[in-house]
């Protein structure tokens, strides 16, 4: 139950991410920048953590002794999760980025088979917890009643390139997310992983950086200010928290489906958000009933896990 209350606040973070990339997408800046300039930003504040809590030696340690991992899954956990997602802002609202960002959600249900656990010294592939799926599917469902009211105010090639690069993001922050804490293995913790990925993951966050410096020139300083607020928003405070959650549940697919699940309460923050800030009309009364059922589902997540800890004590 703590790690679905760590995955809601994390969530509420990482809504700023999807407000503030359409709002400086609105203002004429560009993806590249958005992405890049996050990690940027990420970085030196982790450095300043990690090695207040003298954890920078061990962390160099294991990315020297499985560097090509690294360079792998921080590829795969940061850069295809957060630049399709800044991509996804140019061409669609927040609310339609964030919808369906919320795939997420199956996604990290199905990838189980694709990660093993030992027992006995055995190794056993896992498998896609069903009830978790069936529980997901039923969030899955509420965003998709958030999304049939405006789906239809938006032309077939938004649709198009706001929503086939979030589904690539939905797939690759999970995979990513479980195959370093695979390969960490408990050996680090949250802090030192998060910046061992930020690390590894930023020559691609240098080359997006140069590529924007010929192609659109230098960010405006509104979008360096923007860009710094959701590095400290969503890149350290949400990253942390929802690995932190995820962390301390690694080890079994249905309360990590749960956990994970918990993104789904990003829609809801970004919608309210929108209102305030960007001065997007109420959802229509559909929607509504989506917000209430991704609720629904997401107690249902919490129902689901609380009955795994009692049978599992």
């Amino acid at each position: 139950m703590k790690e679905i209350i760590i995955g809601i606040f994390a969530a509420l973070f990482f809504a700023v991410t999807f407000i503030l990339n359409r709002a400086m997408e609105l203002e004429g800046g560009s993806w590249l920048w958005s992405s890049s300039l996050r990690y940027f930003f990420m970085l030196p504040f982790l450095l300043i953590i990690v090695a207040a809590r003298r954890g920078l030696p061990k962390m160099t340690k294991e990315i020297k002794q499985n560097t090509g991992a690294w360079l792998l899954w921080s590829f795969v956990g940061f850069v295809l999760f957060y630049a399709p997602l800044t991509y996804a802002a140019a061409y669609g609202p927040g609310w339609l980025v964030s919808g369906t960002w919320q795939f997420t959600i199956i996604a990290g249900v199905l990838l189980a088979p694709l990660f093993f656990i030992h027992i006995e010294q055995k190794k056993i592939r896992q498998k896609i917890p069903f009830k978790s799926l069936l529980i997901s599917c039923i969030i899955l469902v509420g965003i998709i009643l958030i999304q049939i009211p405006s789906a239809a105010t938006v032309s077939k090639k938004a649709l198009l390139l706001s929503t086939l690069p979030v589904i690539i993001a939905a797939f690759a922050y999970p995979l990513g997310n479980r195959k370093m804490m695979e390969v960490c293995d408990g050996r680090l913790d949250t802090f030192q992983r998060v910046l061992g990925m930020t690390i590894m993951s930023m020559p691609a966050w240098i080359i997006l950086a140069i590529y924007a410096s010929f192609t659109v020139g230098a960010p405006s300083s509104s979008q360096v200010f923007q860009s710094f607020i959701v590095g400290i928003s969503s890149g350290i405070i949400a990253t942390i928290l929802f690995f932190i959650a995820t962390d301390r549940v690694r080890d079994n697919q249905g309360k990590l489906a749960a956990v994970e699940a918990t993104q789904s309460a990003e829609i809801i923050f970004v919608i309210i958000g929108e209102m305030i800030l960007l001065g997007i009309p109420l959802p229509a009364p559909l929607a509504l009933v989506g917000l209430l059922v991704i609720i629904f589902g997401m107690l249902l997540h919490s129902y689901h896990t609380m009955l795994m800890n009692k049978n599992a004590i």
